[in-house]
């Protein structure tokens, strides 16, 4: 496992380091020993919170989880708690889909759209994937939308979850 720990306002001891290496580190026991880990754990203190947050890439996967509290170790352990959950989570769904149970979608389609300033650009890869792997990813990182490459067509969709918590995609129709 491949391991990047950063420090915004607060100083990344030798202790602190051992600490997030060694908690995140016990995460790659339940994936093949070939699968390729690559994270990032950046470590900030706000006010008077602590805050660890960690994102890893694991061979087309993206788990991602935030952890705050009045200590660094807490915060750590918190956010390595929130991981296994969501490998958990991620192991139970891929069961299903082996079973064949699938996830469905509506037939709706029709976004809401809002503007507002561009406060943040994020750049990702992005994977060819069906649907129903985009759905497990964007539970997994907790997110409310996910930006895909759709294995079906090779177009950018995105995912949403609506309001009665059901799911729909949008899709590009034509070319510009």
């Amino acid at each position: 496992m491949q391991l990047t720990i950063k420090g915004r306002n607060i100083a990344i001891t030798p202790a602190l380091r051992e600490h997030a290496e060694k908690k995140i580190g016990k995460l790659a026991r339940f994936f093949d020993s070939a699968t390729p880990i690559d994270g990032q754990v950046v470590l900030r203190i706000q006010g008077d919170e602590h805050v660890a947050e960690v994102t890893l890439h694991l061979d087309g996967l993206l788990l991602r989880g935030e952890e705050e509290s009045s200590d660094m170790y807490a915060s750590i352990d918190g956010v390595v708690d929130k991981l296994e959950r969501q490998i958990h989570k991620y192991k139970t769904r891929i069961n299903r889909k082996i079973r064949g149970e699938k996830i469905t979608l509506p037939s709706d389609k029709s976004p809401e759209q809002t503007k507002d300033q561009v406060v943040r650009i994020k750049r990702f890869q992005s994977k060819p994937m069906p649907v129903e792997e985009a759905v497990m990813q964007m539970e997994l990182l907790g997110h409310d939308f996910f930006v895909f490459r759709n294995a079906d067509n090779y177009e950018v969709n995105v995912l949403y979850k609506r309001k009665d918590g059901r799911y729909g995609l949008l899709e590009p129709e034509g070319t510009a």
